[in-house]
């Protein structure tokens, strides 16, 4: 049997720097040892999982969080590229953006998105879901093991 990994690697996707801090305050309070990389757009994001140029070190993440409005390559076309690629399509996606669009929320799970989470309004409840988020996430979840 394997032992757990120290601490859980988390992709963070998102192009709102106030998103972006936010998500790093409510990870780093986090009871699960986590390290959150953030990719600003989705062609960063595909460079990171294929540790392409600067990211040729980076980790296989156990989780990505991928918002859908980006410029450059969108949230849909990342999820995409992961899903179809057999090295990467076992990693955890949930989509975590301001859309409530019926059709963003069907082309996700159309695309095998783990899930998605509406971006809540304001400081306090963005906190409090990504607490939420967390507690399910990092604590009941089991990841694929990591290669």
């Amino acid at each position: 049997m394997t032992e757990p990994a120290p601490h859980i690697e988390i992709l963070l996707v998102e192009d709102n720097e106030p998103d972006v801090l936010l998500t790093l305050e409510a990870f780093g309070e986090a009871r699960v040892p986590n390290r959150l990389h953030v990719a600003r757009d989705g062609v960063e994001a595909m460079r990171f999982l294929r540790r392409e140029g600067e990211h040729g070190q980076a980790p296989r993440p156990d989780m990505i969080l991928l918002d859908i409005n980006m410029p450059r390559k969108n949230g849909l076309e990342v999820l995409n590229e992961i899903k179809a690629d057999r090295g990467l399509s076992s990693i955890p996606v949930v989509m975590l953006t301001t859309s409530q669009s019926d059709d963003d929320v069907r082309a996700s799970y159309e695309r095998h998105a783990s899930g998605y989470v509406v971006k809540p309004v304001g400081f306090e409840n963005f906190l409090s879901a990504m607490r939420a988020f967390e507690e399910f996430w990092m604590t009941f979840v089991r990841f694929p093991p990591r290669h």
